[in-house]
């Protein structure tokens, strides 16, 4: 993509957000970020992360999910098939599962390091002096866990309050640990995450600080007024970060049990938006199968169709549980009252 028509896809983009009811973004605008000749039948498609060149898959593997699959060899077997598959894009955290996320995915990608795109997360999340180094310590039990001397994307963890959006950039912060070890050649990209609330995210992104990427809830149980899709998504197109959606599924299986709508056209809604790749819990083959059929498949909602299934599924309280939970250095701390 041309600088002329990336600012031309912002603008449009931008534009029909502010247009369209309920927050729900027209499925006209996704296409300009596919990779070309995007394949109706076959491997998962790849999308370019955010400003950069490389390319990612549509479809990432999420590795909380996958760290509640039956066993690790369930989980090897699932990370093995996603390759073959065309899924590149690999998410995971430190204090996902207490370290058994990235110890599981990083004995499945061993042998085939270089076919992932491999993201983890540091979670310093009580702001202080420390966190420079605590980020740093983190960092290197995640390399070890994850058997590997570098990662491709590394994403500061749910950010939930201001006063953790404006602890990123305190002197001996976190922010300092991921500049230095982008210089020791440890991580290649960086980002952050947050799940809770819209305008704390909004507060990270107006210090311009050149992250490359901003993981959160985009799909259509997020796209009110309030959510992350009308708020934040129009910023970080602008600043031409990579937006990775999560939440398809509002983060449980709720919505498909009360009948609201189905993993299918969840998952679609969210890749239609102008998304790098999406986040999506798996823990079973059924699941992978399915979720990268989609993928592999995928063709943009239209307008109409976005509108629809956001007015049965967005603003409900009931299906926005993932605004509510928190943790606190690898420890549930239950219910987060925003």
């Amino acid at each position: 993509m041309t600088k002329a028509n990336s600012k031309q896809h912002r603008r449009t983009f931008i534009k029909s957000l502010g247009a369209a009811s309920a927050g729900v973004v027209f499925a006209a605008n996704a296409p300009a970020i596919l990779a070309a000749d995007t394949p109706s039948v076959g491997p998962v498609p790849k999308r370019p992360f955010g400003r950069h060149k490389e390319m990612v898959s549509s479809l990432c593997l999420g590795g909380a999910t996958l760290a509640r699959a039956e066993s690790a060899e369930t989980a090897t077997r699932i990370a093995h098939a996603a390759i073959d598959m065309g899924v590149t894009f690999f998410d995971n955290a430190w204090e996902y599962s207490q370290g058994r996320a990235e110890e599981w995915m990083g004995n499945a990608i061993q042998d085939r390091r270089d076919k992932v795109f491999l993201m983890t997360k540091v979670c310093t999340h009580n702001p202080g002096k420390e966190s420079r180094e605590k980020a740093l310590a983190m960092l290197e039990e995640s390399l070890k866990r994850l058997k590997t001397d570098h990662l491709d994307l590394w994403q500061v963890h749910q950010i939930l309050e201001d006063s953790e959006a404006d602890s990123i950039f305190i002197p001996d912060g976190v922010l300092q640990a991921i500049e230095q070890a982008k210089k020791q050649g440890k991580i290649r990209y960086c980002g952050f995450t947050g799940h809770a609330k819209p305008k704390t995210l909004l507060r990270v992104l107006s210090h311009k600080y050149p992250f490359d990427s901003v993981q959160m809830p985009l799909s259509a149980f997020d796209a009110d007024d309030n959510g992350f899709q009308k708020l934040v998504l129009p910023e970080v197109l602008k600043q031409r970060l990579a937006p990775l959606a999560m939440k398809t599924l509002a983060g449980n299986a709720k919505p498909i049990k009360d009948g609201l709508a189905t993993s299918e056209e969840c998952l679609r809604y969210a890749l239609s938006l102008p998304v790098t790749t999406v986040v999506s819990g798996i823990d079973t083959m059924e699941w992978l199968q399915k979720n990268a059929k989609v993928a592999a498949n995928f063709k943009p909602m239209t307008p109409e169709e976005m509108a629809s299934l956001a007015q049965r599924c967005s603003g409900k309280k009931d299906y926005q549980f993932y605004r509510r939970w928190a943790y606190r250095d690898g420890r549930p701390s239950g219910v987060f009252h925003a």
